[in-house]
């Protein structure tokens, strides 16, 4: 049985389309060159924060955030950054009973933001930076695990990426869903991690609740 969904961040609950596009401008860099690295760092299997070794070879990201802050520039994100499927589906899945939580590489700003967006929405927001433990770390999925109040194997890890999502958390022993969207899943979705890996495959998060009802259904 799943009790407890656990949802990433971006790419999954948040479109960081706009938030790419800042880095890009603060860069100085035009907008497609930047998205056009980003998708080929991934798709070579980089780190992202490669992308922007590449513009500013030494770049420091957490220096860059602070710089971003003090000019009146910080990272940010809201309603309208949320994807059109989200708010349906969290609702949803709490009138199905489901407990439900948001935990995704973040910074403590991101969860303050986090917070204030989902306050009555769900039961846990934790953050990379709250933890001390970033994905794929064992130790963030671990974190995960012990803030629901299920075992381990009744938890549900959705998430944009094979890599830092989907792999990581079925080995620390959660059920995990990939959804298509964004440019890892775009860029991975046919891989044979992607189509072996999840215990889910959805196109957006709308499906997620029959997918759990019919899990929770059959005999496993």
């Amino acid at each position: 049985m799943i009790r407890a969904v656990v949802f990433d961040v971006g790419e999954c609950l948040v479109d960081e389309t706009r938030e790419y596009g800042t880095w890009a401008d603060w860069l100085g860099v035009p907008r497609h060159t930047f998205h056009a690295m980003f998708g080929a760092v991934i798709a070579q299997g980089r780190d992202y924060r490669d992308v922007f070794q590449e513009f500013r070879p030494g770049f420091d990201l957490y220096e860059e955030r602070e710089k971003r802050a003090a000019a009146g520039q910080a990272e940010t994100f809201g309603e309208d950054d949320l994807y059109d499927d989200v708010r349906a589906c969290l609702r949803r899945l709490r009138a199905d009973g489901l407990w439900l939580g948001i935990a995704g590489n973040q910074t403590v700003r991101a969860g303050r933001i986090l917070r204030e967006l989902f306050r009555t929405d769900v039961d846990l927001i934790g953050t990379s930076d709250d933890w001390g433990a970033s994905k794929p770390d064992p130790e963030f999925f671990k974190r995960v695990a012990d803030a629901a109040p299920f075992d381990v194997g009744e938890v549900l890890y959705v998430g944009d990426r094979c890599d830092n999502d989907v792999r990581p958390a079925r080995e620390a022993g959660l059920h995990t869903a990939l959804v298509r969207r964004g440019p890892w899943a775009t860029i991975q979705w046919h891989s044979t991690e992607a189509r072996e890996l999840p215990t889910f495959r959805i196109e957006s998060l709308a499906e997620l609740s029959g997918a759990i009802a019919l899990f929770n259904g059959s005999e496993h």
